[in-house]
């Protein structure tokens, strides 16, 4: 099974970092977003990934293409032109980078990278969110289901504190308890590839 994971946006949000880098470059930890989420998958036997690239898309491409640069102890034969690794810990991921425009919509760059995809259910994700998410079963779920296409939900909880109120006086405070009950997407699906075709084109933004 592949997962898809959405990488092209601008990443506004965080624009002092977003500056000189795509989000999911942005490092926690010492390592990039992109490959907490690929280790999330991983987790549960998921290790072929489709990146949909964007803004500084060729920043990604740089990461992988010198991954035992980032991971690794190396030496240098100048004169021969050889590198030697002295240790290995890349991960056993097949990593397939896909330019999907840097204007394209959401549901549009999903649409640019079917060519990779096999003709079977597949995973699909934000480039940008990490989750504790067990996707072993909400792969069971949608199995079970034989749906076109599950989604995770969540609770967000609430922006700020709560006071607890006895009349006029506090009793205590909350920190950012559950919001109003409302559920919001959880920013990981599972699909089948039936979905392709009800995406129009470029413009078509997969949240709507």
């Amino acid at each position: 099974m592949k997962a898809v994971i959405l990488a092209g946006g601008l990443g506004s949000r965080l624009s002092e970092e977003t500056q000189v880098r795509p989000k999911p470059m942005v490092e926690i930890g010492g390592k990039p977003i992109l490959w907490h989420i690929m280790k999330c998958y991983s987790a549960h036997d998921i290790t072929d990934f489709v990146v949909c690239l964007g803004y500084k898309g060729y920043l990604i491409k740089e990461y992988f293409a010198n991954y035992y640069l980032h991971t690794c102890d190396v030496s240098f034969d100048i004169a021969g032109n050889s590198m030697e690794v002295h240790q290995s810990s890349a991960e056993d991921w097949r990593v397939t980078l896909v330019d999907t425009g840097e204007a394209t919509q959401t549901g549009g760059r999903l649409k640019r990278v079917g060519r990779y995809l096999d003709d079977e259910d597949f995973c699909f994700t934000y480039g940008d969110g990490l989750s504790d998410v067990d996707m072993s079963e909400v792969l069971e779920f949608h199995r079970q289901e034989s749906t076109l296409a599950t989604v995770t939900a969540v609770q967000p909880p609430g922006r700020w504190g709560a006071m607890k109120l006895d009349g006029k006086r506090i009793r205590g405070f909350e920190e950012k308890p559950v919001g109003d009950g409302g559920w919001v997407n959880g920013g990981f699906f599972v699909l089948s590839p039936t979905v392709m075709d009800m995406i129009e084109g470029d413009e078509t933004v997969w949240e709507r």
